[in-house]
């Protein structure tokens, strides 16, 4: 049996612009405004049950 040459790994060089780009921190932001309004919705639910309980 041969032995496999070493592999070597072709990776893009990181961009000087920094860790977080702004596609990113717009995608943080949605998803944080998507968490609030389940929350807001949840509780709204919520508060409709209780609403019709008494």
């Amino acid at each position: 049996m041969g032995t496999l040459g070493s592999m070597t790994t072709r990776r893009a060089p990181k961009s000087a612009a920094g860790s977080v780009r702004p596609a990113d921190r717009a995608v943080t932001a949605g998803m944080l405004l998507a968490v609030l309004a389940g929350i807001a919705w949840l509780v709204g639910m919520v508060w409709t049950v209780t609403g019709w309980a008494h």
